[in-house]
């Protein structure tokens, strides 16, 4: 993995983070948020949303597996799909879920521990890594994954 970003943060400057990360990963389709439980890849990604101008209700989709949403950009309905996989088991399992066609398909995927089924990944794709620090900061780093 390659390092091309990297941004620390706190809630109250969420939306500059959120501003400066979407500059570099708009160009990608696939985004894998990594971080400890309680980390902040849910609330990133809801601020995304709201960044990005999506009117659906965002909220993490632990349970549901996958959330879709949408908006316009550059006179385009835009689709994400928003997937949590914490709970799921293994590849296997997450094909079954239809997590490979989402991932294969023109719209945004912004998944949520990503670790259970990395090698569905398509390249390229960011992996993004989120830490807790001191005083309720974040710092987050954000790797190209090429090959």
């Amino acid at each position: 993995m390659t390092p091309v970003l990297q941004i620390s943060y706190s809630l109250v400057t969420i939306k500059n983070a959120v501003e400066q990360f979407w500059q570099y990963a708009h160009h990608y389709r696939v985004l894998a948020f990594s971080g400890e439980l309680g980390a902040g890849k849910t609330t990133f990604v809801h601020t995304l949303c709201e960044y990005l101008g999506v009117t659906d209700a965002v909220s993490s989709p632990t349970f549901a597996l996958i959330n879709e949403y949408h908006f316009q950009a550059n006179a385009m309905d835009n689709k994400i799909y928003h997937m949590d996989w914490y709970r799921v088991k293994d590849t296997d399992e997450a094909i079954n879920a239809g997590m490979e066609d989402a991932l294969l398909s023109d719209a945004y995927c912004f998944v949520e521990w990503p670790e259970q089924a990395i090698e569905l990944f398509p390249l390229p794709y960011l992996w993004i890594s989120i830490e807790t620090l001191e005083d309720n900061k974040r710092s987050m780093t954000v790797n190209l994954v090429s090959h």
